[in-house]
């Protein structure tokens, strides 16, 4: 166990932010709940893993925008997912407004998709980089909170929560993938009933086609 802690404490001290910035450019919803965890536990600093997910967060959503303004419709001529995620999105900005710039990296799946799609929109670029600067923030604390407070609640069952930190680490990978897995079976349930009139719709056609 000293072993692993040791090894897990060196790789940290070089990598652990940079891995931490790479995975919170992108999605990182988890390894920011880790990292929380893992600052509660001395291997990170607090401050720095709110530091590190904001710059990331913010800078990854500021880079996918512009990919969105300056590549936009080439994108979704390439990449039927995108073009499919844009339909939705309408719905949400027409809904929203300027709203969804904030609440993008908040809903799963479209944490990506979505800064592209407003980068394709007319939304200002001043007024996405303002919204972006006060999501990315939120996001970060609430987050590296999550998994920080994870460890206090742990503190108060556990004498040493060092002696079981591998086994809270795998606890709270597990919770994370439960609420992932919850969300993907929603997801799934919601575009049944459209996936039932797709295949009536086939059928229709292949029984006036005479076409199986």
């Amino acid at each position: 166990m000293v072993h692993f802690q040791q090894l897990l404490r060196e790789y940290l001290e070089i990598h652990g932010y940079w891995v931490l910035f790479a995975g919170t450019f992108l999605e990182g919803e988890a390894i920011l709940i880790m990292a929380g965890f893992l600052a509660f536990q001395g291997y990170l600093h607090p401050g720095w893993v709110i530091v590190t997910a904001f710059a990331g967060s913010f800078l990854g959503d500021q880079f996918f925008f512009y990919i969105g303004r300056l590549k936009g419709k080439s994108l979704l001529r390439r990449f039927h997912f995108i073009a499919r995620r844009f339909r939705e999105a309408l719905r949400l900005i027409e809904k929203y407004g300027a709203f969804v710039a904030f609440i993008s990296r908040f809903t799963y799946g479209l944490r990506i998709v979505l800064p592209i799609i407003l980068g394709i929109t007319s939304l200002p670029s001043r007024t996405f980089l303002a919204i972006n600067l006060a999501s990315a923030l939120v996001w970060a604390v609430i987050f590296s909170l999550a998994g920080y407070l994870f460890g206090k609640s742990a503190s108060l069952f556990l004498e040493d929560v060092g002696t079981y930190e591998h086994y809270l680490l795998l606890t709270l990978a597990g919770i994370i993938m439960m609420f992932w897995l919850t969300h993907i079976y929603h997801a799934w349930k919601a575009k049944k009933p459209a996936r039932m009139r797709l295949a009536r719709m086939r059928a229709l056609h292949a029984s006036h086609t005479g076409k199986p």
